[in-house]
């Protein structure tokens, strides 16, 4: 394999070319590794890691249990889990990674281990969020819980509402005693096809419970456009949302971690909608501003399910996941739609130096080719994850022959271990 460059491939759900695809060398592809197996205590469910969460809410649904995972039904596992994952269980579990008991891992050296919190546990730290560095995950063993109707669906609603949205969602994410059960993605999305925003809620509750208080305050918001809310499952909830992904477009996330303020949220969507007017005629275009909370009952989590490498600091108290998430047609538009929403995030990372908004955070699942998000975990777990880069796979087959994702030393050789220092 010396010579050999390949990748890895689960759903394929990153957007951008070579994440997880090769020219001129091989692609793995995990895409009939997709058994998912309960086991006779209902406790945990064994997840091939080709699978996508469709398959997965499927058999589980069945049987009244629930996972944490993909909000989106054709999300593949694979991806999702070894890049942190936020799932709708989020605040009450953590990131989907801090739900693995197990993983079984085909490495470098042809041999096959279980990194689990009893066996080779740096790999089973590392995996929770260093992606594709050390070796080819092919199944997954992931903590079930009970799990009847939930509620959720979406919200519509006009632009004129940009300030109850705003300050609903800060208030969300301020709370101090947060409900576990709540989940929230607060998007300004635009189409050429409308020409005009809309602002799409997707709320979920995790309890049966209609319209819960916490969530009153979005649903309250008026008018409304539509609404989805209804009580159902994780299989249907998920698969709305992936109706509302669509395939054969280009596409692009570009993601950053900012601080939960309302005038600095309300300032970043009038940069977004004035830049915007220099590509909103693209053929096919939709343009999502998406804010998803991240308050310190989700970032405390991993301690308690032996933590993880993303460096999120509950301390730091309440920030916003925030995203461009954009689609459109033609690629003779990639360089107008790319250098515009790199300019969006210039302009709002100037503004939340001024306003002490800056967070250094990024969640790697959402973040583009040009981005680092293995460094924003941090000096001493970046430390941690070359050390198990170092450990099980010594010869760097993971860091040079699979040029995908994104990679513990910046160029990716063999060499630059010895090189790089940070």
């Amino acid at each position: 394999m010396a010579g050999c460059q390949f990748a890895i491939r689960g759903a394929g759900h990153t957007p951008w070319a070579g994440s997880a695809n090769i020219n001129n060398g091989v692609t793995i592809d995990m895409t009939s590794i997709t058994a998912v197996h309960v086991d006779k205590t209902g406790t945990v469910v064994t997840v091939g890691a080709g699978a996508r969460w469709s398959e997965v809410y499927r058999e589980l649904d069945a049987v009244g249990l629930g996972v944490a995972g993909g909000r989106v039904s054709d999300v593949g596992v694979g991806g999702l889990i070894t890049g942190g994952g936020m799932s709708y269980y989020a605040p009450r579990l953590g990131f989907v990674c801090d739900q693995v008991l197990n993983f079984e891992v085909a490495l470098a050296n042809g041999s096959i281990v279980n990194a689990n919190a009893t066996s080779n546990l740096d790999l089973w730290f590392a995996l929770k969020g260093g992606s594709n560095n050390f070796g080819i995950v092919t199944r997954f063993d992931l903590l079930a819980f009970p799990q009847s109707k939930l509620w959720g669906g979406s919200t519509y609603n006009p632009i004129s509402t940009l300030p109850d949205q705003i300050n609903a969602f800060v208030e969300f994410n301020n709370a101090i005693n947060y409900d576990p059960n709540a989940a929230v993605i607060n998007t300004y999305g635009y189409t050429s096809k409308l020409g005009q925003w809309t602002v799409i809620n997707l709320l979920v509750y995790t309890k049966r419970e209609v319209n819960p208080p916490v969530l009153r305050p979005f649903t309250a918001i008026k008018p409304q456009l539509g609404n989805t809310m209804r009580l159902t499952n994780l299989s249907d909830i998920t698969a709305e949302q992936a109706k509302n992904a669509q395939n054969g477009f280009r596409q692009l996330f570009l993601t950053r971690t900012y601080g939960n303020d309302p005038d600095f949220l309300t300032q970043v969507f009038h940069i977004a909608n004035i830049t915007l007017q220099s590509f909103a005629h693209t053929p096919g275009l939709f343009y999502g501003l998406v804010y998803q909370p991240l308050p310190p009952t989700i970032t405390s989590r991993s301690a308690e399910s032996g933590g993880n490498p993303l460096g999120l600091d509950p301390s730091a108290g309440p920030q916003v996941l925030a995203l461009q998430t954009i689609q459109w047609s033609d690629a003779a538009d990639d360089d107008l739609v790319n250098d515009a929403a790199r300019k969006v995030w210039k302009q709002a990372d100037q503004l939340a130096v001024k306003m002490g908004a800056k967070r250094d955070w990024v969640y790697l699942n959402y973040a583009a080719p040009d981005q680092d998000p293995l460094r924003s975990y941090g000096k001493e777990n970046v430390k941690k994850l070359r050390a198990a880069s170092t450990k099980y796979d010594p010869t760097g087959l993971f860091q040079a022959n699979v040029p995908g994702g994104f990679k513990l030393w910046r160029k990716g050789s063999r060499l630059n271990r010895t090189v790089e220092a940070s």
